[in-house]
């Protein structure tokens, strides 16, 4: 199916042969859907239609709210999750199901890296999404997961996927070093609500497998 562009965003979709099928929303940095969609197919992994969103303005449209950069050189955080948000479930969404020959089953939203916190923070915002793949989530924005503490989703997720590598809390910046610590603790307090979760810790840093990473992650949603 040919992509389309909406508020400057790049829109992939790859359909189920399947009528019903689940869908999974996946936000990415540089347009990883293609792969994602085809490592998932010679494998058996159940059907689902992936609609991938890309050329977003990361920093903006995948942070919740203005912060530091993360890094020396990197450039601030300003909170555009919301207006982003916005535009993926009035415009985005409509226009990706628009096509499909039934309802999905269920919608699922996934990302990695910034776009997993905001697959995470997109359920306190609307309700159209019930499982959520948060992989290698940067769970160590400032405020994040005092936010998750202290606020209810806007429905309960059917179930929520995490990951990490399990070298990227080994650093001696002082926020990212606390990302396994935070993701290990929000992972923990969804499990305490009764919501089916895991926590799946990966060899290597940030940088390693993130496709690879993603799969994991989708399929975990898929075959619950």
């Amino acid at each position: 199916m040919q992509p389309f562009t909406i508020g400057s965003k790049t829109v992939s979709i790859f359909p189920s042969i399947e009528p019903e099928a689940p869908i999974t929303y996946l936000n990415t940095f540089s347009d990883e859907g293609q792969k994602v969609y085809g490592a998932t197919q010679p494998d058996g992994c159940p059907p689902f239609t992936l609609v991938s969103i890309s050329d977003l303005d990361w920093n903006h449209d995948m942070a919740p709210w203005d912060g530091p950069a993360a890094f020396k050189k990197g450039e601030p955080f300003i909170g555009g999750a919301d207006n982003y948000l916005q535009l993926l479930v009035e415009e985005i969404i409509p226009r990706a199901e628009k096509e499909l020959a039934e309802p999905p089953v269920w919608r699922g939203i996934a990302g990695y890296s910034l776009a997993g916190l905001f697959a995470l923070y997109a359920i306190y915002r609307t309700d159209v999404f019930s499982r959520v793949g948060c992989m290698s989530g940067s769970l160590w924005f400032p405020g994040f997961k005092e936010y998750i503490f202290s606020h209810e989703p806007k429905r309960r997720p059917d179930c929520i996927y995490f990951s990490l590598g399990d070298k990227e809390a080994k650093t001696r910046n002082s926020v990212l070093k606390t990302v396994q610590e935070n993701t290990e603790e929000i992972q923990a307090f969804y499990q305490s609500k009764g919501i089916d979760t895991v926590f799946q810790l990966n060899p290597g840093n940030h940088f390693v497998q993130g496709i690879e990473r993603t799969i994991a992650g989708i399929q975990w949603l898929l075959r619950r």
